[in-house]
């Protein structure tokens, strides 16, 4: 079987496995099959013809996570994830993974509206006990939002679909950091509905497609591009390699993570208080091992907080993975379990985490979770980081 991998990407792995101890579902199983080297070996087999793809095979493919972890620690820079995501595009195009009803909501977020009602019934259902943190879905998602507020033409802000919908505080307080820094900036909004992440992370490659096109016909050709999803980020940083085009090319250099940005303008940043708190970071892998300027996230929050401490896990994967929490719940759970630990060994008073999925799967702990830019935006506006947990009670 022909699964659309480049046998020179294949070539490029030696088989030595310093990827093991960076893949979180081989440190959880201990099984080879579902390690990084594992999974390139079972490529190789199935490529020249000495292996099915077997319910075992696929099941050892849709277990990745894709966080990259492996990437950052292979000495022979073998490109893990374009193997892997071709790998899954060929078998989601047979309909060997990827669920039907997952693909049907993945649909729904080119819908705005739609989105937002749909998660604002689910949402209140949770409050009144059906289990929708099942499905990754919080439990404070209000019926009515603020509308976007435009300051300015400097900065396209990206809002994206689940984000938007499940956590537009973050935007604001994303505004408010960019504004008091200088810059003018206006919320893409409705107009750029989804950068592609989620479908990518499937196997539809055709949803990154459709991001691009659609980005490209909404906004012009020459603002920044301000992203705090980190997920999205790298997306959206990868359509030129995706696409191959120069205006996907182009598109991508215009893309910048929300951190990444205000630390070059530090200087800029207003004087206040630091935020009396102990702030551990988690690092999301798609800022980490795809952007790689997590550096910028620990340059900011010196700046606004007492004080930052590092998890002592070397930036493993908590497990979240775009819809991997959804699609994969018990291996998730047994990943969050080890991160969980990590963050307990630092004794923080909040997690930082720049991504939404990120912060929404580790929201079950009992450490409460924010994005960077909330602790930047509790400092400019002074008032004491709000440290109760005010969600409902998980019901997973």
């Amino acid at each position: 079987m022909n699964l659309g991998v480049d046998p020179d990407d294949l070539a490029t792995c030696v088989q030595c496995g310093l990827c093991l101890t960076s893949c979180p579902t081989y440190r959880v199983t201990g099984n080879e099959a579902w390690s990084p080297r594992g999974r390139i070996h079972l490529m190789r087999d199935v490529e020249r013809g000495a292996l099915e793809v077997t319910d075992d095979v696929t099941r050892a493919f849709e277990t990745c996570i894709q966080c990259l972890g492996c990437e950052t620690a292979c000495p022979s820079g073998v490109p893990y994830g374009r193997l892997i995501e071709r790998t899954r595009t060929t078998l989601a195009a047979r309909g060997t993974i990827t669920p039907r009803w997952y693909r049907w909501a993945l649909a729904a977020v080119w819908h705005p509206r739609l989105l937002h009602a749909g998660s604002a019934v689910l949402s209140a259902a949770g409050r009144r006990g059906l289990p929708v943190r099942r499905i990754g879905i919080p439990l404070d998602v209000p019926i009515r939002r603020r509308p976007h507020r435009t300051s300015g033409g400097d900065v396209y802000l990206f809002t994206g679909c689940v984000m938007d919908s499940w956590q537009r505080h973050v935007h604001e307080a994303s505004q408010l950091a960019l504004e008091a820094v200088g810059f003018g900036v206006t919320p893409t909004g409705a107009g750029a509905p989804c950068c592609g992440a989620l479908h990518a992370h499937a196997g539809l490659p055709r949803g990154i497609e459709r991001a691009v096109s659609t980005l490209l016909r909404a906004l012009d050709a020459s603002t920044p591009i301000v992203v705090d999803a980190a997920g999205c980020g790298a997306a959206m940083k990868g359509y030129g390699t995706h696409l191959g085009s120069p205006e996907a090319a182009a598109l991508s250099a215009r893309v910048v993570d929300v951190c990444e940005l205000l630390a070059t303008r530090l200087d800029r940043l207003p004087e206040r208080p630091r935020l009396d708190v102990r702030v551990a970071i988690q690092d999301p892998c798609h800022l980490r091992h795809v952007q790689r300027v997590h550096a910028a996230t620990r340059e900011v929050l010196a700046r606004v907080v007492r004080e930052v401490v590092e998890l002592d896990d070397d930036g493993i994967c908590c497990g979240a993975g775009g819809g991997y929490s959804v699609l994969e719940p018990a291996l998730a759970a047994e990943v969050r379990a080890r991160k969980l630990a990590a963050v307990d060994r630092a004794r923080p008073d909040v997690v930082a985490s720049a991504n939404p999925g990120c912060a929404l799967h580790l929201g079950v702990g009992p450490h409460r979770v924010v994005h960077p830019v909330e602790l930047v935006a509790a400092a400019l506006r002074e008032t004491p980081l709000d440290l109760a947990d005010r969600r409902p009670p998980a019901t997973s």
